[in-house]
């Protein structure tokens, strides 16, 4: 029996779920078994509750790793093992509440700043909108870019800080370097990433940036990156590929 020593590593919303949506029946099940004797990491900048919500504590508790807010919280095998705190800090909380009074998004939920582990995420329409309210925000950002400018701007006024593009409406702020390519300092060996933010301004953008310059000094290093568009896209790549 040939040994799988490839280490494949997820993003969670819009590469195995919908964005903020459950998994689907048939696909866990398929990927349950896909798991079997395979090195599974998952990277997301959710919290361990809303990723377990998310694809239930099953396949979870499988992962070898599960790194939450962006790797700021490390979990293995149900254990959390390692975590960075990041308060918000006053300047920091008074620029995202000009950023609500900017916007030009009028239909509004609550839940609009959210600290977590290790990371602040920022919505300005908010986390508790319903989908139906979600797709259309991420419609009009997609036009707009509104996101990205408000990166930009965090950028200019902390310089110390990142700020990424996360699933449809939000982006992820954190220590800078404190992104989700810190998880692959953990990983040795062949690294295949499934993600769907993998350009510039996205939160899977790090990795795949950190994977690319490693691939240019270290030619041991054997890399893929999949950007998909959502988990069928996964489904049928994991069912043709590997």
């Amino acid at each position: 029996m040939k040994i799988d020593t490839n280490n494949y590593v997820f993003d969670i919303d819009g590469t195995l779920t919908p964005s903020r949506g459950k998994i689907s029946e048939d696909f866990k099940h398929f990927f349950l078994e896909w798991m079997e004797g395979k090195n599974v990491y998952f990277v997301t900048g959710s919290d361990k509750n809303k990723t377990v919500e998310q694809i239930g504590e099953e396949i979870w508790n499988k992962a070898t790793r599960c790194y939450q807010s962006c790797g700021n919280a490390v979990y293995e095998k149900g254990k959390l093992i390692r975590q960075l705190d990041f308060p918000l800090s006053k300047k920091l909380d008074e620029l995202l509440r000009e950023f609500l009074l900017w916007s030009q998004w009028t239909e509004r939920y609550t839940t609009n700043i959210e600290p977590r582990i290790g990371l602040i995420n920022f919505s300005v329409i908010g986390r508790d909108c319903p989908q139906e309210a979600r797709d259309k925000y991420a419609k009009w950002d997609n036009k707009t870019k509104e996101r990205l400018a408000f990166c930009d701007i965090i950028h200019e006024k902390f310089p110390e800080l990142e700020a990424s593009v996360g699933g449809q409406i939000s982006i992820d702020i954190y220590l800078k370097g404190k992104n989700k390519s810190q998880i692959l300092k953990d990983i040795s060996g062949p690294v295949i990433f499934f993600g769907d933010k993998c350009k510039p301004g996205g939160n899977d953008f790090p990795i795949v940036d950190y994977l690319f310059h490693e691939g240019l000094t270290d030619y041991t290093r054997k890399y893929k990156v999949h950007e998909v568009t959502d988990y069928k896209d996964t489904w049928s790549v994991l069912t043709q590929d590997y």
